[in-house]
Parts: C-alpha cells; structure tokens; sequence
C-alpha cells in the first residue's frame, strides 16, 4: 500500500527517470504543434498572424481562459469536474460592473468583492461535494444555471457600461519597453538561480541529476524564447498586462503544486482516493481548499473580462467553462484524475486561441471553430485514453 501511495502522491519519486521522459515528451510535442499550428496560420494569413500587433491580441484573448485553466488544472487532477466557471466569471464580471457603474465603488474596493465572492461560490460548492457527497458534475451543473440566473436577475437584463478608467486599464494596458526587458531579464536569471538550487537539492538528497547540458540547455532555450516573445511584443505596444497576470499566477499555482504538501495531496487524491485516505490526507478540506481556489481564480477572470471589454453583458462567460476544460486536456491533463500540469494547461489554451484567432483572420465561418474545436478535444482525450492503456 506505501508504494501505491508514493506512486500515486508524487508522480515524480520513485520512477523518476521514466515519467519525466513522457512528460516532456508531451510538453515538447504540445510545443511542436503550436509552432506547427503558427506556421500554417502565418503562411496562410501572408504573415499577419505572426505580427507583433497579432501576438499581442493574441496573449491578451487567451487570458481568461488561461487563468480558468490554471484552476480547472488542479479540479481535474483531484478527480472532479467545474462546469460553472463560465457563468461565474460572468456573475463576478457582472457584480463589478454593478458596484462601479450604479454605485460608483472605487476599481481596488470591486476587485476585492469579485475574488471574495468567486472564493465563496467555490466554497459552497465544494461544500456539497466534499461534506455531502454530491457529485461535482452535478454540483456544478446547478452552479451554472445559479450564478447565470443571479446575473440575469440582477443586471435586470442589461449590458452595464462604461467603466471606470482605472478599472479599464487592467484587461487594455500594457507594459513598457525598457520594464519589459528588464522583467525578461529578471525571469531568465530567476530560472537559472531555479535550475542550479534543484540541482543542488537533488544531490543533496541522493537523487538523480541528469548533466548540466541537459539542465542549463533548456534554459538557455527559455531564456531565448523569452527574449524573442518580448522583443515581438515590444514591436507594438509592450507585454500586455492581462499576459503578466496569467504568468503570476502560473508561477504561483506551479510552485504549490510541485514544491507543496497541499499540491502533492491533489494529485493523490486523483491518483488513488483510498490510497490517499489510508496515508491520512484529510481529503474533504483538500477538495474544498481546491473550490475556493477555482471559484477565486473565476473571480479574477471575471475582472480580466469585464475590463477588457469595458462592460458587463449577461452572456459574459458563456461556453468559457468548456474552452477551460479543453485546453486542461489538450494540455495532458488527465480526465481520470491524478495526472496534469499548470504549463501543459496554458500551452493548451494558446492552442485553443490560436486556432480561433487564425480561423477568423482566414474569415473562415464561426461553426467551423466549433468543429474543429470539437475535434482536436476529442484526439486529446483518444490520445490520453490511448497513452493509458499502452502503460497498463
């Protein structure tokens, strides 16, 4: 049973060297597909898909499917499913622009209620399907309907608009030249001071270290790819901030849940639940922790939206719960539960908005989008289902 629940806990222990092969085997194969994907786009479109002005608007579209994404992650590894997110981004982005428009609150005081009341819809739902055994698909399936309701009921049906300003410029402003490189540069050392203090850990605790080449290539590779995105973006008008928000919290949410108890918990608990209960994880508060932190990553969506379109709508959110799903599974994480990861989600929805933004710059008719949305879903799941059954 220990082996199991080692196995299951950290799907980094004990075969180390062979699940860190697939999963840069998928990393590096979702990577060649978006390149692949840019380059039939930018031929097509006589090089304007990979123009500075397209990336831009680009990196700020996938924005609040990333950050859908990054929460989706951790729901589907723990084994469960989150289908209200898009109504609650649309709720919370409807509640701003209420508080701002008609009662004239300040951008910091909105902003702060729409995070606070995105955690407490993820806690009453996790509630249910922690402490009563309620299935999230069916939780959230009400959750859906709930929060798309509120919003009608309380938006009396109309489009709220304009915001404020200083409100506006969170989802439309960008960031400057000289800060960009700068930050770029800051990133570049950060992953190298990252890469030589893993290394430094692993031989001190006995493990592994595959050879400098290895390690300090591919981040010689990152730092270059930095340097050319920002580069490309400064061509227009800078690093848009919407793209900065989704690399925060990307940053963040990587780091719980490679390098903390509570990260290693999720994946056990999707692994293997009575693994997971036996080695004395208190599985409910993890469930629950993991809807709160959905419902406050909805929340923050919902700010990034309502800017960026300078108004509140009640169809605001629509179908986002899906592209949030689909760019976690395109991205490798596991339907099946204890298998995914934050970078290989945000790949997927780059994916995801690269294939919209390519199809309309081509003028080719919206329910194309949807099939071929449909379809690179439904490879990713055959793909996963296949992968599995290979290893069993």
């Amino acid at each position: 049973m220990k082996s199991t629940v080692s196995t299951q806990t950290v799907a980094r222990s004990n075969e180390r060297g062979g699940l860190r092969v697939k999963f840069d085997f998928r990393s590096y194969t979702l990577v060649i597909a978006l390149i692949f994907i840019a380059l039939i786009f930018g031929m097509l479109t006589e090089g304007e898909f990979l123009s500075s002005r397209n990336l831009s608007n680009l990196f700020m579209q996938m924005s609040v499917i990333s950050i859908l994404a990054i929460g989706m992650t951790l729901v589907i590894i723990a084994g469960h499913i989150d289908l209200s997110v898009g109504s609650l981004v649309g709720l919370t982005g409807g509640i701003v622009a209420i508080l701002q428009v008609w009662y004239g609150w300040g951008t910091v005081s909105v902003i702060i209620v729409a995070v606070a009341i995105g955690a407490i819809a993820g806690l009453w739902q996790g509630w249910w399907v922690s402490y009563r055994g309620v299935p999230a698909f069916i939780v959230t399936l009400g959750g859906m309907l709930i929060f798309r309701g509120i919003l009608i009921g309380i938006s009396k049906g109309q489009t709220i608009a304009p915001l404020e300003e200083s409100f506006e410029i969170i989802g439309n402003s960008y960031l400057p030249y000289v800060p960009g490189y700068v930050l770029a540069i800051i990133s570049m050392v950060l992953l190298y001071v990252w890469t030589a203090w893993n290394r430094k850990k692993r031989q001190s605790i006995g493990l592994t270290v595959r050879t400098k080449m290895n390690d300090y290539g591919k981040v010689t590779i990152y730092s270059l790819c930095i340097l050319v995105l920002v580069y490309m973006l400064n061509r227009y008008y800078g690093i848009p901030i919407p793209m900065l928000v989704v690399v925060l919290f990307a940053a963040i949410f990587v780091f719980i849940t490679l390098k903390t108890p509570f990260g290693r918990y999720i994946y056990a608990i999707g692994g293997n639940i009575e693994a997971a209960a036996l080695s004395g994880i208190n599985i409910k508060r993890v469930i629950l922790s993991v809807f709160v932190l959905m419902g406050a990553l909805s929340g923050v969506a919902g700010i990034i939206l309502t800017s960026r379109l300078n108004a509140a709508a009640v169809s605001s959110g629509e179908m986002y719960e899906l592209d949030a799903i689909a760019a976690c599974v395109i991205g490798g994480t596991s339907l099946m539960g204890g298998k995914g990861n934050i970078v290989g989600a945000i790949v997927g929805a780059l994916i995801m908005a690269s294939i919209d933004n390519g199809m309309s710059m081509m003028n080719i008719e919206t329910f194309w989008q949807f099939i071929v949305k449909g379809l690179i879903l439904i490879i990713a799941v055959w793909i996963d289902i296949s992968s599995k059954s290979q290893q069993a």
